[in-house]
């Protein structure tokens, strides 16, 4: 892995009460594990310009480290591990050259079907930058059984499941029991910043605040997909998360669980 880059990030954010001044959030790395930034290889990034316009958005924002998660879905042409990290290499001279001092690294947002285990295995899909972590994806509108049994599979064969935007999976939001007992079988949750701050829609902000309330998140990324709407900046969130959750939170999600990923450690 690229070296550590050694800064503070800073958020300014309001303080609680009638006391108007500004309260200073140090936070020294920030991380985003689920974002479409890689370009022309899914619904995302359209082109390389794209991919370097969103990447100096998220660096603006405070980003320090981004694990680019390409979708892999059935019946589409999804990008070979060997495949994205020659992309990867060709995108590290071009953020070089225009000075975007980020940390990237390859996996993939994984569409959950039978066969995952074995395009793991043969490098049809990749885990998040090469750890026993993976990001799975379902329909919002699967059964609570099939989203169950995917985790058990993925989990019997090694892998620790981060359930993406888990807000969107109606049979998960219905009964926080179920959240609970996706983390007790192992798995880890992950929301959007965007959902969380309101931005796509207060019944998915409602849900947010549920599992944040009881704890149950592990990860918030940007799920960017361009960069005018679905950008790649954080700082909204992060500031959010600080002033509702606390700052000891905000590191945890930001910045503790996502190195303990990189590390490949349980969280």
């Amino acid at each position: 892995m690229e070296c550590i880059l050694r800064k503070q990030v800073r958020f300014l954010c309001a303080s609680r009460g009638t006391n108007k001044r500004k309260k200073q959030i140090v936070i020294e790395r920030i991380y985003d594990i689920h974002n479409h930034i890689l370009w022309g290889v899914d619904d995302g990034s359209d082109s390389l310009a794209m991919s370097l316009r969103m990447l100096k958005q998220a660096k603006e924002s405070g980003t320090t480290d981004i694990i680019l998660t390409p979708h892999n879905k059935p019946n589409r042409r999804n990008i070979y591990v060997t495949e994205m990290v020659d992309q990867i290499a060709q995108l590290r001279e071009h953020m070089s050259r225009e000075n975007i001092d980020i940390n990237i690294y390859p996996g993939n947002e994984i569409y959950y079907r039978m066969d995952v285990a074995e395009r793991l295995r043969i490098g049809k899909a990749a885990t998040m930058a090469g750890t026993r972590y993976i990001l799975l994806e379902y329909n919002p509108m699967d059964e609570w059984d099939y989203i169950r049994h995917g985790a058990d599979d993925m989990l019997s064969e090694g892998y620790w499941p981060i359930i993406a935007h888990v807000e969107r999976y109606v049979n998960v939001m219905k009964d926080m029991d179920r959240a609970q007992e996706l983390i007790n079988k192992g798995c880890y949750l992950q929301l959007n910043a965007s959902s969380v701050t309101g931005e796509v829609g207060w019944a998915y902000k409602k849900d947010c605040k549920k599992l944040l309330k009881e704890g149950l998140v592990s990860f918030i990324a940007s799920d960017a997909h361009e960069d005018k709407k679905r950008t790649a900046r954080l700082d909204k969130c992060v500031s959010y998360i600080t002033k509702k959750y606390g700052e000891d939170t905000a590191k945890e999600i930001f910045m503790i669980n996502p190195s303990k990923l990189l590390d490949d450690k349980a969280i």
